[in-house]
């Protein structure tokens, strides 16, 4: 890593990144990656929209789940517009609708719901697997800096760029070997240094990483990988559960499993522990993927 490159630079660039600007009338300006490359990355938009969203609720409301619909590809070139329509506030539960834009077409439809805090009836029928623990795994970073050879020339410069957000894999990935694997993976995941305390920077930046290793569960049947150009690959909708209180710059774990891919989609789950084994999130995502066509 440069020595510039601090994990408290990192994860302060991630921070600000996802905050938006308000710009009123229940708009907001979310910004654009600085030094970004191509499109935007899904958990970006995701998080800025959540975070949109959660800026029209009184903190006494957090948000338990949001749904969202990958419209068209962004470009890491421009910001961002988020507009939020308060679609419903409640007794108990508030719902809102964000739309995402970049120079005025929309490129991610967003709803998010909110509940008052209480009590309830409480069980979790989730046993989190037994995988190693995170010291006993070799960060990814230093992974994909071995594997980055490997990579289609356009797609190093997302392999080797410093990540404010740490994974370390139990399974190979995907994108290390063209061997067919069973449709599951587990990863640790955590920022790379201190967070705020405010439980919003700590949902977006759970909604941000779970757009990270979900899609590629489904190639693993395969033996195929974006990385090496096998396949084209686009998230089409994402949605996450917030089930219990976390924090995301301590180790969670990402269990993910894919029951079914076809008709040029792969339909992919997530469940997410801490290190106590409380389930604390869940994910479900569908994406496109598709062979790729040879070149000529």
């Amino acid at each position: 890593m440069d020595s510039d490159i601090t994990p408290e630079r990192l994860v302060s660039g991630l921070v600000k990144l996802l905050e938006v600007k308000p710009q009123g009338d229940d708009h907001f300006i979310g910004r654009k990656k600085r030094g970004g490359i191509g499109r935007v990355f899904g958990g970006q938009v995701i998080a800025q929209a959540l975070l949109a969203a959660e800026a029209t609720v009184e903190p006494e409301r957090p948000a338990h789940s949001l749904h969202a619909y990958f419209l068209r590809g962004g470009s890491e070139d421009f910001e961002t517009d988020y507009a939020v329509t308060r679609d419903f506030d409640g007794g108990s539960f508030s719902n809102r609708r964000v739309v995402a834009s970049q120079q005025g077409r929309p490129i991610l439809n967003l709803t998010a719901s909110f509940q008052k805090l209480e009590q309830g009836l409480h069980h979790a029928d989730a046993v989190m697997p037994d995988v190693p623990p995170p010291e006993e795994l070799e960060p990814e970073a230093a992974v994909r800096l071995r594997f980055a050879d490997q990579a289609r020339p356009e797609a190093r410069h997302h392999f080797l760029s410093p990540r404010p957000v740490e994974l370390r894999g139990v399974e190979n990935r995907h994108w290390m070997n063209p061997v067919k694997a069973p449709p599951r993976s587990h990863s640790w995941f955590r920022a790379v240094a201190p967070l705020p305390d405010d439980p919003r920077v700590h949902r977006a930046i759970l909604a941000f990483a779970s757009d990270m290793t979900l899609l590629g569960t489904c190639a693993l049947p395969h033996g195929l990988s974006w990385a090496r150009g096998e396949v084209v690959s686009a998230s089409l909708d994402h949605a996450v559960w917030f089930h219990e209180p976390f924090r995301a710059d301590e180790w969670l774990l990402y269990a993910t499993d894919s029951p079914w891919s076809g008709a040029g989609r792969g339909f992919n789950r997530g469940r997410i522990f801490t290190r106590e084994g409380r389930l604390v999130a869940s994910v479900a995502q569908e994406g496109m993927i598709r062979r790729s066509k040879p070149r000529d």
